[in-house]
């Protein structure tokens, strides 16, 4: 690098764009270029509705990962960086006298560990383990949190049995009364995280860049050759790499808008999502990383659907909805859907987990120094049992866990205790939450 350094919060500008940059070692001050920063530590929780195929779940025995069940396979080239969890209960999910809802309360449950209110669709829960976490170390980031999301859902009305239909489409709690909404359009996210803000002139930046079908890297041009005559070698190459990325995920998403919007005006930013399950898992997921990447943001919630979807999954030659096949009654046609539709989600995961681990940080990787749990609040999706929950731990944390291995917890303890655990590892100083009784031993 030259003689002159960069400031930490340095982005590269435009007409209505500001784009953050990744970690280079051109932000450290003169004369110590030479130390490498200790990456920060990402937090990711995903969601999956209606529970699993358990049979098809569980590996065969305890200990290192050796050999994965059906369901995990498309794991495998990630087996040391993922640990199975077994035996984890959320017991607020359960009725409790409120009678039925179990979809309704599985996901306001997950990250809460609070019994939510029932009173003809009004909102009372908690705060959930992601706004925690945000709330405790967001300050170091533009975003103090990431909400993404597949499948749109409302915050009002009633859904699931007089549940208020937020309960079904949130994991993510800022108080009792508010849920941190997920955003579902690729798009929005593109532009909420890269493209300036949201006022007028990064409206219009917008519009002009899919009008004349240029790239958010065309409007900052002249600051990133200003830049590169400040970095050296290594830093250039780690730029390309992000700015490739970049260009790469702005033409997916301009191939699926335009299928998604055929006959709307260029001008018009679309508000449509993919059409394709897995290309808009996938693009999300992308973005995910490309957030994490400029360190716009260091925790993120992901449903890959609401729970209680039943949505059909047509990619994989399935007709029926999701929802209606995991109340499968031990049929043997719909057991089998159900373990495509399981086996898919986890090849979803797979994917987050290689752009993860393909994205060099700092000595590693960003799946090095990411903690991310994957699971449904739902057990068993034909039992509807709130206990046994299936549930993943993928990353290293930096440092602070060891993942490749099948543990599992006896005497059922919450799964809040999984968060609490997870937030103290993130320096987040919490003695309880939601109905969590300590933390575990991961």
């Amino acid at each position: 690098m030259t003689g002159k350094s960069i400031s930490r919060r340095e982005v590269l500008r435009g007409f209505g764009t500001a784009l953050a940059l990744p970690a280079l070692e051109g932000f450290l001050p003169l004369g110590l270029a030479a130390r490498i920063e200790r990456p920060p530590t990402r937090l990711v929780y995903v969601y999956v509705p209606n529970g699993v195929h358990l049979e098809d779940w569980w590996p065969q025995q305890e200990g290192a990962l050796d050999s994965l069940p059906q369901t995990l396979e498309p794991l495998e080239p990630f087996k040391e960086e993922v640990s199975v969890l077994g035996g984890l209960a959320s017991a607020k999910a359960r009725s409790n006298g409120d009678g039925p809802g179990d979809h309704a309360r599985a996901s306001a449950t997950w990250l809460t560990g609070v019994q939510p209110l029932k009173a003809a669709g009004e909102i009372g829960l908690g705060v959930s383990a992601d706004q925690v976490a945000a709330k405790s170390i967001g300050g170091a980031t533009r975003f103090r949190s990431l909400q993404l999301g597949c499948e749109k859902g409302g915050n009002s009305g009633q859904c699931d049995s007089g549940y208020s239909c937020a309960y079904s489409s949130n994991i993510s709690w800022q108080s009792a009364k508010t849920p941190a909404s997920k955003e579902v359009n690729p798009r929005v996210v593109f532009d909420r995280l890269f493209r300036g803000g949201s006022g007028p002139e990064a409206r219009r930046a917008s519009v002009e860049r899919l009008r004349k079908r240029k790239s958010l890297l065309d409007f900052v041009k002249e600051d990133e050759e200003g830049l590169r005559l400040k970095l050296g070698l290594a830093d250039r190459q780690k730029i390309d790499e992000y700015f490739t990325g970049i260009r790469e995920l702005e033409r997916r998403m301009v191939a699926f808008e335009e299928e998604a919007i055929a006959g709307i005006p260029d001008s018009a930013r679309p508000t449509g999502s993919p059409k394709g399950r897995a290309s808009h898992i996938r693009l999300m997921a992308d973005l995910a990383v490309l957030a994490f990447q400029a360190d716009v943001t260091r925790v993120v919630t992901f449903m890959f659907a609401n729970e209680g979807s039943n949505r059909p999954h047509r990619q994989l030659g399935i007709s029926e909805g999701h929802h209606t096949l995991s109340h499968h009654g031990g049929d043997l046609a719909k057991r089998e859907k159900i373990r495509k539709i399981d086996h898919f989600y986890v090849s979803q995961l797979a994917y987050l987990l290689g752009r993860l681990q393909g994205s060099a940080v700092g000595e590693g990787n960003l799946l090095d120094h990411t903690m991310l749990v994957y699971g449904s609040n739902i057990g068993d999706g034909n039992a509807h049992n709130h206990d046994d929950l299936p549930t993943l731990l993928c990353g290293r944390g930096s440092g602070k866990l060891s993942p490749g291995k099948y543990v599992r917890f006896p005497n059922n303890p919450p799964l809040m205790n999984l968060h609490l655990s997870l937030l103290g590892k993130m320096g987040v100083s919490l003695s309880a939450l939601g109905d969590s009784t300590g933390r575990l031993n991961i």
